[in-house]
């Protein structure tokens, strides 16, 4: 049975991550040997459940619904497993995936709390500043921000982050200081992940919209704020992400006076199976983020 178990094991990872050497890699196994225990696998229960090429490693019919189904029942037996130890601790491999700039300024700081909390789990952290495909990649819970569209994963909000323009003292030196936003218009923009067609200010009840062209786009949040950093221009970003530069002095605040609102972020878990135990803990661990 526990070799049974470990076969699952090594098909779901070799499932989501269309690989037989990475999968073997992370359990620790030689290529060879993950390829001889699919095969075991696919001989035990009468089916074939990928097709090889030398190219390209994808899923079968047959396949794709016994992984829908491995899965549920996995997430069920590690459940089970935490619910009958009865001490809280958490065990296994937690995939996680996340942006760059919420890896680095907010995931990363909260990490070694929770894993000295719990020794005996080991975390993967996918960094990436595209949402990633949560079943294909293997994901356990993915940090998103803003609007989650018509996704069907389950969400839990977490909180806010909010947004507020940036720049280095030595541009606003050479460009001079935006009193209202439609000042911006004849600055420098800096267009981070977000854009800046849309950005939105409010004071006293005033609310202003601007659609401005950012003269330097960058698709990474962190690549956003250090174009701010060398003064290239004004950006906009969460005060997580700029919140060590401002105390820093290397960036400072711009139209502090006007709000420009907050994003939602979201603590994403795959559909179609129950959240693992260590999902919706590191969840609730992360809240503390926006509660401090």
């Amino acid at each position: 049975m526990a070799d049974r178990m470990s076969a699952l094991r090594l098909f779901v990872r070799v499932a989501r991550g269309g690989s037989f050497s990475r999968a073997a890699r992370e359990l620790g196994l030689s290529q060879p040997s993950a390829s001889r225990i699919i095969a075991t696998l696919e001989k035990q229960i009468g089916a074939r459940l990928f097709t090889r090429s030398t190219r390209a490693l994808a899923l079968t019919e047959a396949g794709a619904e016994y992984l829908a189904r491995v899965e549920t029942a996995l997430a069920a037996l590690d459940e089970a497993d935490h619910v009958a130890r009865g001490t809280g601790e958490l065990r296994g491999t937690l995939r996680v995936a996340a942006s760059s700039s919420f890896t680095e300024h907010a995931l990363i700081p909260k990490l070694k709390e929770f894993l000295a909390r719990n020794p005996k789990l080991r975390i993967v952290l996918l960094v990436n500043d595209q949402r990633q495909a949560l079943i294909t990649e293997g994901v356990d819970v993915a940090f998103r921000f803003g609007s989650l569209g018509d996704s069907t994963a389950t969400a839990r909000r977490l909180g806010t982050i909010e947004r507020v323009l940036v720049a280095s003292p030595a541009y606003l030196r050479r460009a001079g200081r935006p009193q209202a936003p439609a000042e911006l218009t004849s600055h420098d923009i800096v267009a981070g992940p977000m854009g800046a067609e849309g950005w939105t200010f409010e004071k006293d009840g005033r609310r202003v919209s601007l659609r401005l062209e950012g003269r330097l786009v960058v698709s990474a949040n962190e690549g956003a704020v250090a174009a701010a950093v060398a003064g290239l221009g004004i950006a906009a970003t969460g005060i997580i992400a700029s919140r060590h530069r401002l105390g820093s002095g290397s960036l400072v605040r711009v139209l502090p006076d006007w709000q420009m609102g907050s994003v939602d972020v979201h603590a994403v878990f795959p559909s179609g199976r129950a959240a693992k135990a260590a999902a919706r803990a590191l969840a609730e661990h992360m809240m503390g983020e926006f509660r401090e």
